[in-house]
């Protein structure tokens, strides 16, 4: 093993990337762009929804049913006629549209319990899901207060004291933020060193390599230590620029102990684009093959859903994933502000993995070549 051989080629890795704007653009709208855009549209909260409402009735009732409707769950509500409710919903100008019966009033005074048609637009799915409750509460909540004649609060049984650590705003935003992080390390580190060597194959000076005194570690390592640092160096930016000063999340843990686990996550990745890429072969080929095993890792590592909530045996054959492990300690570090003490089977684990990985990929490397 050549140090100096392996340096070189990868400052070729490098000045070739460089010459690359596609990727270059891929890099830089993934470590600014696409964390900010995680963080405001996190898909939880329910945020100007649409909303229409036909009042048949023109009652006092009605009215404050109406003006019930605000900001920033809502935009101010659209008085419409029946006629145009159907014809609005088709056109996806509202995600609700409320309709209150004539005599509305009269009959909750009666005691008639009348009904309320509420349509909901479900192609929307994640407002449609989180609004219709919404709509129910608001509206059920403004019949009984006119019902009683004064607004009140329910006393509980038991006063229940609640302290959210980590996150005291509730703000799914610093969640969106720090977990698009972890997997754009994943994403970009996958593809950058796959396309690199994919990239070589197709411009023909693979065969200029094999010509050279130098060995498929010495290429395969280049490549890895050249494509983890873009990521790493990308990743500390996106923490302190565009996650802590533009977004204004705190990080709780230790940002070094963090970079450290992302070095050990980036060995493992990139190893695993060098195997994809001999498997490929071809860039359309690499890009259906990362559709396969991109979503399984990221939806299954439990950064969009907890692990717990996943069967059994999901859960243990992910174990077996390097994204699981580094999810974990993620959110330990960043989150909750773990240590080395509480990380370190996790971080162990990656370098079991990553050295698998390396292993099998430098196999696959070699017949590659041959």
């Amino acid at each position: 093993m050549n140090l100096k051989t392996v340096f070189n080629l990868g400052v070729k890795e490098l000045r070739g990337l460089i010459r690359d704007p596609i990727l270059l653009g891929l890099i830089v709208y993934s470590f600014s762009v696409s964390i900010y855009a995680s963080s405001k549209a996190m898909p939880d909260l329910l945020s100007n929804a649409a909303i229409s409402i036909v009042d048949e009735d023109q009652s006092p009732l009605s009215t404050r049913i109406v003006s019930a409707f605000y900001p920033p769950y809502f935009v101010a509500p659209e008085m419409i006629s029946t006629a145009e409710m159907d014809r609005r919903m088709d056109a996806g100008l509202d995600t609700f549209a409320l309709n209150i019966p004539p005599d509305f009033e009269r009959d909750v005074l009666a005691g008639r319990q009348p009904a309320i048609q509420l349509n909901v637009d479900a192609t929307r799915m994640t407002q449609a899901f989180t609004g219709s409750g919404y709509v129910q509460q608001i509206v059920g909540s403004e019949v009984a207060e006119y019902v009683a004649g004064h607004r009140q609060e329910a006393v509980p049984q038991a006063d229940l004291a609640l302290r959210a650590r980590y996150n005291p705003a509730l703000d799914a935003g610093w969640f969106g933020a720090l977990t698009e992080v972890t997997q754009i390390v994943t994403m970009l580190s996958i593809v950058l060193t796959g396309a690199a060597l994919i990239r070589e194959k197709e411009h023909g000076t693979v065969e200029h390599l094999l010509v050279m005194p130098v060995t498929a570690a010495e290429i395969m390592i280049s490549k890895i230590w050249s494509m983890g640092l873009v990521v790493f160096l990308a990743c500390g930016f996106a923490l302190a620029v565009v996650v802590q000063m533009v977004l204004g999340v705190p990080i709780h843990g230790s940002v070094p102990l963090f970079m450290a686990a992302t070095a050990l996550m980036l060995f493992a990745t990139t190893s695993l684009g060098i195997f994809l890429a001999t498997v490929a072969g071809t860039m359309p080929q690499f890009g259906l093959l990362l559709m396969l095993v991109l979503l399984p890792l990221q939806v299954l590592s439990g950064a969009m859903t907890p692990r717990e909530s996943m069967p059994e045996m999901i859960q243990a054959v992910m174990l077996a994933a390097p994204d699981t492990h580094f999810v974990i300690l993620s959110q330990a570090i960043l989150f909750r502000g773990a240590g080395l003490a509480i990380v370190w089977p996790q971080l162990l684990a990656l370098a079991a993995i990553g050295t698998v990985l390396f292993w099998f990929a430098l196999q696959r490397f070699r017949r590659f070549l041959r």
